[in-house]
């Protein structure tokens, strides 16, 4: 993916309960675990913001990004912004 792609997916990964909520696979760039959104225990920004449940990370993104969530994607994701 391009540098502008992954910026527009990163995007999703902040303010994101609304899509998550209706997605069926998310997964955090920071861990690289894929799961579903039905994990997720935690939300910052006044319950707005997913944190994921293996790491603590708020790094979680989801198909309502646009783009389907891959180990590979989240790979690339985690070099680009960690």
């Amino acid at each position: 993916m391009s540098e502008e792609q992954l910026l527009t997916v990163y995007r999703f990964s902040s303010h994101n309960k609304e899509g998550l909520e209706k997605d069926t696979v998310c997964g955090c760039f920071h861990c690289l675990k894929v799961f579903h959104p039905s994990e997720i225990e935690d939300w910052w920004d006044d319950e707005d913001t997913a944190v994921c449940p293996y790491c603590g990370i708020d790094s979680v993104i989801g198909e309502s990004s646009g783009t389907k969530v891959t180990e590979p994607l989240l790979q690339e994701m985690q070099q680009m912004f960690f």
